[in-house]
């Protein structure tokens, strides 16, 4: 099995769903179940089925978690030296050569990207045009509306 790059907050944040998940989500469904049994026929009874769809849907979720965290193959960036070079987990300052924009991106695992919050993927356009440059590099991005190019003014292990 492959192993999928994730940051250290990344993993953070999936352990503490998981932890939710399965200490308060999964006993409160199962009691809720328990409560909908009591009422009687369970064919016609819409909070039993409603209860069973959410607990199919926490299962599911659990599963999903734990996999994505046995497959997980955890980065500290601030463990490793600092290059000046673009590798996965820093946070990248450009400049849009364009427009002289400037925009700054973390890049991180798939499940971990936001871009509004600044964080890109790894498997991104963006991402893999930066991965393996330098600050003072300039990367061509190929976007949907054309060719732009970055000038990487930092890497920081943030």
């Amino acid at each position: 099995m492959n192993k999928v790059p994730m940051t250290v907050a990344g993993e953070q944040r999936l352990r503490e769903e998981l932890e939710h998940l399965k200490s308060e989500a999964r006993p409160r469904v199962i009691a809720a179940i328990a409560e909908a049994r009591e009422h009687g026929d369970l064919k016609e009874n819409a909070e039993y089925h409603a209860a069973r769809e959410e607990q199919g849907f926490i299962e599911g979720r659990i599963q999903e978690i734990e996999g994505k965290l046995s497959g997980a193959q955890v980065i500290d960036v601030t463990k490793l030296p600092k290059t000046g070079k673009v590798i996965f987990g820093v946070t990248v300052e450009l400049l849009h050569l364009g427009n002289d924009e400037q925009v700054t991106y973390r890049i991180v695992g798939e499940d971990e990207a936001d871009i509004k919050k600044g964080r890109i993927s790894v498997t991104s356009p963006m991402a893999r045009a930066l991965i393996g440059k330098e600050e003072g590099d300039v990367a061509l991005v190929r976007t949907p509306g054309g060719d732009v190019e970055y000038e990487i003014e930092s890497v920081e292990h943030l």
